[in-house]
């Protein structure tokens, strides 16, 4: 009678326990990793274009997954216009900020008071966050996709010896064609 008393409260921890893993979580609150396909969706830029990333294939892509009121995604922006988005453009280089949450005023606002010429979309309710990271975790993320449609870099936060790494593959994999 003891150990069946020991063993049910076992069984039915690990029961409950099993309906909490339906997700694998990477590093920095990932829900991906390098090497997986990129998911799919389709997302609305606060001009109004629409984007499918599968329709994107044979592009090297860069989503930047930011918010007008992350200060480490203002410091980090001037960098990915400056020294990845302007230099890799004419090489054919797609960058899509993605803007977690926020109405589109905030978004167009947040876009001319940053001087980016690559575009923000809109991401309501964090619904493309949440393919690619958890949706507790923050922003100041970036994802490198190549040709493709696999993801080949992950970031978070800004770290400037990371953001070279990562310009370094962005325009390797630009150059390989």
């Amino acid at each position: 009678m003891k150990k069946r008393l020991i063993t049910l409260p076992v069984l039915l921890s690990m029961f409950f326990w099993s309906f909490g893993q339906e997700k694998n979580v990477y590093p920095e609150g990932y829900l991906v990793k390098v090497g997986d396909m990129a998911p799919d969706f389709v997302i609305n830029e606060a001009g109004g274009k629409s984007y499918r990333l599968s329709d994107l294939r044979g592009k090297v892509v860069m989503l930047q997954f930011t918010a007008s009121w992350c200060s480490v995604c203002r410091q980090e922006m001037p960098f990915i216009e400056n020294e990845i988005w302007l230099p890799g453009k004419s090489k054919g280089l797609v960058v899509i900020g993605i803007d977690r949450d926020e109405p589109v005023e905030t978004v167009l606002k947040f876009s001319k008071d940053m001087k980016i010429t690559y575009p923000l979309a809109l991401d309501p309710g964090a619904e493309i966050f949440g393919l690619f990271a958890l949706k507790e975790a923050g922003v100041t993320r970036n994802v490198i996709i190549d040709r493709s449609g696999k993801i080949v870099f992950l970031t978070r936060l800004f770290d400037r010896k990371e953001f070279d790494q990562m310009k370094n593959k962005i325009f390797a994999l630009l150059d390989a064609k």
